[in-house]
Formats: structure tokens, sequence, C-alpha cells
């Protein structure tokens, strides 16, 4: 990196105190030009995660687990909360309860696989209530993982890892 900021390549600037300091937004620009093969959001922020419950307890233990390994979190309450985050949020990969009042997790999960806009979405649906039934049902849905509770954090986030990994 000196190497490019003396030679002007990438743009630097000196502190009062004899440091050179390169700002974010020049690092940005010199990286989607000589670099493109590196991806800014994976540089600056962690993968976005949207977490999707009606239990707020469960919300907050995953937003945690999440946060502290890296994460970008977002929580939504409902199915219905979820339309409005997606479109904000831009998630890569959602961790959604199946049943929520409201709307369920099989309807969120099919209508986010259904959009083109939203299909690249990762989906990890978990449940108290397994049956083979809702397992199927869900992956049908378009689903691209499936866990069920109460998980292991190690194991939750082993399924996010392999899942945002592809």
């Amino acid at each position: 990196m000196w190497r490019w900021v003396k030679c002007g390549e990438l743009k630097a600037f000196l502190t009062p105190g004899g440091k050179y300091k390169i700002r974010k937004e020049g690092l940005e620009s010199f990286i989607q030009k000589k670099m493109k093969h590196l991806s800014d959001v994976d540089i600056f922020q962690g993968k976005k995660v949207l977490i999707v419950d009606d239990d707020p307890q469960i919300l907050k233990m995953i937003t945690q687990t999440l946060s502290s390994n890296g994460y970008n979190v977002e929580e939504a309450l409902d199915g219905f909360e979820v339309g409005a985050k997606t479109m904000q949020f831009k998630p890569d990969l959602m961790i959604m309860d199946l049943y929520m009042s409201e709307m369920d997790g099989f309807e969120v999960c099919g209508r986010i696989k259904e959009n083109p806009k939203t299909s690249h979405i990762k989906i990890i649906a978990y449940t108290g209530f397994h049956t083979k039934e809702n397992r199927d049902r869900i992956m049908k849905a378009g689903a691209d993982g499936y866990l069920i509770k109460p998980v292991e954090k190690s194991v939750l986030l082993q399924s996010i890892e392999a899942l945002l990994d592809q």
C-alpha cells in the first residue's frame, strides 16, 4: 500500500503528526479500479443477516451471537416486516422461524424465492415444531437450510458460513 501511496495511485493525506492516512472513500475507489476481484462490502462490513422470529428472546440471542461473530444483523418480528426490511437492508441471508403470527415462514420463503430481486438471498428455516412434512414443505418453498430449535450456536454459525461461502 505504501508504494501505491508514494506513486500517487492511492490517495492519502498527511496528518499534523506526520502520519499518512487513507480515507475510506479513497480506498473504496482504489479497490474498484485496481482490485475488481475484491468486494468492498466484504472489506468494510460483515455479511448481512436478517433474523425473522416473533420471539424477542430468540431474536436477542441470535443477534448477539451473530454480531459478536462479525455479521451485520437486522431483525424482523413477523412475515410482514420482512418485506420492508429485505428491500431496505438487502440481506445476504435470512434466518427464519416457520411459525409466526400474521404470515408464516413457508409463505415468506416462497415470496422471497419467487421474486427475481430477492431470490439470491439464502434462507435458513428453523423451528421448534420439527416434522418431516415441515422440512419437506419449507425446502420445496426454496429454503437453503433447515435447523431444529434449540440450535447450538456452533451449528448455527457453521450453517451460515457454509451457505455464505457457496
